[in-house]
């Protein structure tokens, strides 16, 4: 049987610019894994009319099932709408139900008058199926020839989403035979991609041919994931977890998590099943390491606040770091991270601290301290752990890099106080 395929061509010169990040690519992809149907490819092109058109013959070529996104609205840049209409032969015509909708947004809802530019919107190609679009006025359009179909979609995230959950997951295994694709994750910390390939060597080269392993590495954590597609699900699960077993005691002690989730849900979870509570005290990283915390549903639970001692005074006169120290040993020490996390956790009374200091860049290093050096200390009631680290990337990436080495020191300290219970 035939794998059924999908292709997704965004479109947009603000892609291609790198004014707008495509978001709706992945978050397609990754629902129509859920259903059986992989993405084989992502295409942007611009607002031009050739370049469309060659990019839907492609993709025909390629695939059962072409998105398309964007160039929906009422300006003259907006050229998909026509452009479908002569690709499948139609004619435009105005939806009754789709003018009516439109109406009632700019009536009831926006509460002012519409133009005839806005009641363009529910012009469409007589050859589509019309797919209501409850969140905005464009309306999604389903066309379908020589045994393929193609869907196109408004580019505004929250109304591409709204008529993917409304309409086109539930009709695509109505009309295609999709499979089942399987997924399964792990993290590891502490081993560099190449290491740990020579690590599991042996267990990849066991996986069937139908198991695939990616390697996923990201601010010094991988991530392995076994994927599979098969028409029988309980069997292909069976499968899969039996080789992501294997590879889980292969990874052994660099196993951070088997979820494919982030260091700061691993953290968050840790936190809750052991009853502890977490403050910061953060200089180099300006408070993001209290935004990973945050940003997982339910921290207020765990995560009490934190300092963010970016100038030496708040150091000195919020967190207690003695002026003595600062002058000898600097900001960015370990004697400085150790009076940090030990004061922030008296202040906010916390079962654990994070603290941290260094020297992001581009510039601010020195021959003894360069740019990239970063002190960061963990503490409980009975100690306080340091570690330093030289990082060597751009100043974001130095950030993200400081956090998740934090976080990660953080996690053996909950893990090794509570490994009875966890």
């Amino acid at each position: 049987m035939e794998k059924v395929l999908a292709s997704i061509i965004t479109i947009g010169d603000e892609l291609l610019i790198g004014q707008v990040v495509d978001t709706n690519s992945a978050w397609m992809a990754q629902e129509l894994n859920k259903i059986g149907i992989p993405v084989t490819h992502r295409v942007a092109v611009g607002d031009n009319w050739d370049d469309i058109w060659e990019a839907l013959d492609q993709e025909a070529k390629r695939a059962s099932i072409i998105f398309i996104t964007g160039g929906l609205g009422p300006t003259a840049d907006d050229i998909t709408k026509p452009l479908l209409c002569e690709y499948f032969g139609g004619k435009m015509v105005v939806d009754q139900p789709t003018l009516a909708h439109v109406i009632h947004i700019f009536e009831n809802i926006l509460k002012r008058p519409m133009i005839e530019r806005n009641a363009k919107q529910a012009e469409v190609p007589d050859v589509c199926k019309v797919l209501k679009n409850e969140k905005g006025t464009a309306p999604g359009m389903w066309f379908e020839k020589e045994g393929k179909v193609f869907i196109s979609l408004p580019g505004v995230p929250h109304e591409m989403k709204g008529l993917m959950k409304d309409h086109v997951l539930d009709l695509l295994p109505t009309y295609f035979k999709t499979g089942y694709l399987e997924h399964q994750t792990l993290l590891t910390y502490g081993i560099g991609e190449s290491f740990l390939a020579e690590r599991i060597a042996k267990e990849e080269a066991a996986l069937p041919e139908h198991i695939k392993l990616a390697y996923l590495p990201n601010y010094g954590m991988v991530r392995l994931r076994l994927s599979a597609f098969g028409y029988e699900k309980a069997l292909l699960q069976h499968e899969v977890a039996q080789h992501f077993e294997i590879l889980k005691k292969a990874v052994g002690e660099f196993l951070v998590t088997d979820k494919d989730e982030s260091m700061e849900t691993v953290v968050a979870q840790l936190l809750k099943k052991s009853g502890s509570t977490l403050s910061t005290a953060e200089s180099c990283t300006g408070g993001y390491i209290a935004h990973l915390i945050t940003s997982t549903p339910g921290a207020s639970a765990y995560y009490k606040g934190t300092v963010v001692s970016y100038d030496n005074s708040i150091k000195t006169n919020v967190l207690e770091v003695s002026e003595a120290i600062l002058e000898t040993d600097g900001a960015v020490s370990q004697a400085t991270v150790k009076q940090m996390a030990t004061k922030v956790r008296e202040i906010m009374q916390t079962d654990y601290a994070i603290a941290v200091s260094g020297i992001m860049g581009p510039d601010g290093g020195t021959a003894e301290k360069p740019v990239g050096l970063v002190w960061m200390a963990v503490a409980d009631k009975r100690q306080v752990i340091a570690k330093s680290f030289q990082f060597r990337f751009d100043r974001q990436r130095n950030i993200s890099l400081t956090a998740t080495n934090a976080l990660n020191l953080l996690r053996m300290l909950i893990v090794d106080n509570h490994s009875t219970i966890l």
